[in-house]
């Protein structure tokens, strides 16, 4: 039981070490981001406008949900106007930026993993090694970056959807008149709300990425490791954006 654990201690920060080694390779190659802008903006548009339509779809029932979830618990205690400025806000600060993230782990984080993954049981990588090509400059750079640019901007886009859903809810199956959510809205709204947004929108994207890069990298085993690399880069990347979102709201909003 004892050698299990320092086992387990070892390959901890074993994996550690590698994750570190990796980033350090991203930031050695930020300063070529303009010469493979190519890679990156074809990594933009697979992981940003290729995830449109599922971060609308997510956006615009979280919004549904969340007016009608504080409709049924304010019931009775004060007047349904409030929905104007409860709920926007809630998306803002923290619903739209983590349901996004962890919908986006389970789309870009694992698709980065197995993309990666599979060039690494295939011995693609170990191609690109012998042809002098840094995999960290071709593979792991674009994502990144990609990654950190767009989470932002489908952050901001699933909240709007979000607050939209919220306000078709409210008028059209709660009887709240659209002046008087817009009028909440506009009283509650704050830009400091939204750099917040965007902060935690940043860790997120980063974290999703280079988790996801670093899991790739480190698969083994075939096919069957691919599998596993996909579930393992989800997991790991959901626990981070949850543990960021936890220690960004002291520095953030607390």
């Amino acid at each position: 039981m004892g050698n299990l654990v320092l086992r387990k201690i070892y390959t901890f920060f074993t994996d550690l070490e590698s994750y570190f080694s990796l980033l350090g390779g991203v930031i050695v190659n930020l300063p070529r981001v303009f010469k493979d802008r190519k890679l990156i903006l074809d990594q933009m548009v697979h992981i940003g406008v290729n995830s449109l339509a599922l971060v609308s779809i997510i956006g615009l029932f979280t919004g549904a949900v969340s007016a009608w979830q504080a409709a049924y618990q304010m019931a009775g205690l004060v007047p349904l106007s409030i929905l104007g400025s409860a709920t926007p806000k809630a998306i803002i600060i923290e619903l739209g930026p983590v349901l996004a993230a962890i919908v986006l782990a389970g789309r870009v984080g694992a698709s980065i993993s197995a993309e990666i993954g599979t060039m690494k049981v295939t011995e693609q990588i170990d191609a690109l090694e012998a042809m002098a090509i840094s995999p960290n400059r071709y593979l792991a750079m674009p994502r990144v970056v990609a990654t950190t640019i767009m989470m932002p901007i489908l952050v901001i886009y699933a909240s709007s959807v979000a607050i939209i859903g919220s306000y078709l809810v409210s008028t059209i199956f709660l009887d709240l008149s659209g002046g008087v959510f817009l009028s909440g809205f506009r009283k509650s709204f704050e830009i400091k709300d939204v750099n917040a947004a965007i902060t935690k929108a940043l860790f997120f994207g980063f974290a999703i990425s280079s988790i996801g890069c670093f899991v790739g990298f480190e698969t083994s085993g075939g096919a069957e490791g691919v599998g596993l690399s996909t579930i393992k880069s989800f997991v790991i990347c959901a626990a981070m954006i949850l543990i960021l979102d936890a220690i960004l709201w002291n520095f953030l909003i607390g």
